[in-house]
């Protein structure tokens, strides 16, 4: 039990980045599938206080064809970097992560997207209708300020909006689900300014759907 609870917290680990920036994103796609996607996804969720990170790692599918996936995601992930101003576009697993700083998305308190945001998710929501073969979690987050009564509802909001507008923009909605989380799993330190600004954001997760897996499967199995 003890090692392959080892096991489990080594694969988060890997998923988190800590300790490993030898090994390249599309190989650790590859190991993850050996200890089964969901249960490191829920060790991963648990264990980071990120339910992004635990929804990624839960999609995997592992070995062959979770390299297959992550080569995939990997030509997503270099235009979304050159594409996207102002958001942090990282690879894990066999998915994408990308978080938008919410104060430059919204106004304070508000839930509606800023001229310039919605150019920027022009660009990605032109990058997604590139790669349709992937699902969209989308979550908003707050800082720790105000209240639960407002600042669950309001991250919850601001994540429908950038769903919606990516759906104006001929993103299939049945690709996109949405979450608020307010104040729950913070990033940075709510006691400082600083760590206040990072918890305010929109994260967003892109992930390998049914039809992408069946893909990277059926190669596998032809190349063997």
């Amino acid at each position: 039990m003890k090692r392959t609870l080892t096991a489990f917290l080594a694969l988060a680990l890997v998923l988190m980045g800590a300790g490993c920036a030898s090994m390249n994103k599309t190989t650790q796609g590859a190991i993850i599938g050996a200890a089964g996607g969901a249960v490191v996804g829920g060790v991963v969720g648990k264990i980071a206080g990120n339910t992004l990170l635990g929804a990624i790692a839960g999609a995997a599918v592992g070995g062959a064809a979770g390299a297959f996936i992550g080569r995939h995601m990997d030509k997503q992930a270099e235009e979304m970097r050159r594409d996207l101003e102002g958001a942090k576009v990282e690879r894990v697993g066999e998915g994408i992560k990308i978080t938008f700083d919410s104060g430059l998305m919204f106004d304070v308190n508000k839930y509606d997207l800023r001229a310039a945001s919605r150019e920027n998710l022009a660009k990605l929501a032109a990058i997604l209708n590139k790669y349709p073969d992937t699902n969209v979690l989308i979550e908003g987050h707050t800082d720790s300020t105000g209240t639960r009564e407002i600042n669950m509802p309001l991250s919850e909001n601001r994540a429908k909006a950038v769903s919606n507008h990516l759906a104006g923009l001929s993103v299939l909605s049945t690709r996109m689900s949405v979450a608020g989380y307010g104040p729950d799993q913070p990033i940075g330190d709510n006691a400082t300014v600083e760590g206040r600004q990072q918890n305010r954001r929109v994260d967003l997760a892109i992930m390998a759907n049914d039809k992408l897996k069946r893909i990277a499967q059926e190669s596998v199995k032809g190349a063997a």
